[in-house]
């Protein structure tokens, strides 16, 4: 059914789902967060509260079953952090051709997904991502740096392809952010202010895009399951560079320049 109705309305349908979902896993029963508020002073308490507790265990049932369901669904990962391998930009963009276009958008959508989910695990954070967000930026990443992926994919100097692999890899770093595409949960949006969030969300991000762009330095190189897992021990360690970086008036330049230096310098 999902493929015959347009991409957009895909693409938001299966967010809202996600996001029914994390509304759902809320009201499980053993979930600690589907605690009931106490009744108002003056109120008599519900007088069938029997009720609220078969309804957080069909959540739970509905979401074990949901849970079953997606182990059985193949996915394209193996080794190590789910083991996607980052794939070169010229994956995702630069294509010609209305099928091709389409085809490239989806599989930036699909492994910018799963790439950020497993950052997300790695950090233990709590977070949905969307996929609405993830192709608005890639629209606006064809749309403003056409004509450098045009260059990359004829580029083959390698301190020529290293700086222009570490302009496209922040300016992908600050489209998502951009775009926001992290959902933080509820607790967790309740602890972090504004700038925590942001924070958060750098932390998460920017190993996504140094790690594409490490696969796009060497297309010649077989497909490294580890690069994420390099990129985010990277990242880590520049974290308190790329914050104020991303933050700056010439974020793009300052960016830039750190992920050209570990670009130059990282396998």
């Amino acid at each position: 059914m999902l493929r015959e109705i347009s991409e957009e309305v895909r693409i938001n349908l299966k967010d809202r789902l996600r996001d029914v979902r994390h509304a759902i896993r809320q009201r499980r029963h053993d979930s600690t967060s589907s605690g009931s508020a106490s009744p108002a002073p003056g109120h008599a308490p519900f007088p069938l509260r029997e009720i609220e507790g078969l309804l957080g265990h069909a959540a739970s049932a509905f979401d074990d079953v949901m849970s079953m369901a997606e182990t059985l669904v193949p996915r394209e990962l193996s080794g190590r952090m789910q083991g996607l391998a980052p794939k070169p930009l010229g994956t995702y963009f630069g294509a010609r051709g209305a099928s091709a276009q389409l085809a490239a958008e989806r599989a930036f959508r699909r492994d910018i997904y799963a790439l950020t989910r497993a950052v997300l695990k790695e950090k233990g954070r709590e977070a949905r991502v969307h996929e609405a967000a993830l192709a608005a930026a890639h629209a606006a990443m064809e749309r403003q740096y056409g004509q450098l992926f045009d260059r990359l994919s004829t580029e083959g100097e390698w301190t020529a392809r290293v700086a222009l692999t570490a302009s496209l890899s922040a300016a992908l770093l600050l489209e998502l952010l951009g775009q926001d595409p992290l959902r933080f949960g509820d607790q967790a949006s309740a602890t972090m202010e504004t700038g925590g969030r942001r924070a958060a969300a750098i932390s998460c991000l920017a190993p996504v895009a140094l790690a594409c762009g490490m696969a796009t330095v060497d297309t010649s190189a077989a497909e490294e399951p580890d690069l994420l897992e390099i990129a985010m021990l990277a990242t880590d360690a520049r974290l308190p560079r790329i914050l104020p970086a991303c933050e700056g008036a010439d974020a793009q330049d300052e960016l830039t320049s750190i992920f050209a230096a570990l670009l130059a310098h990282l396998p």
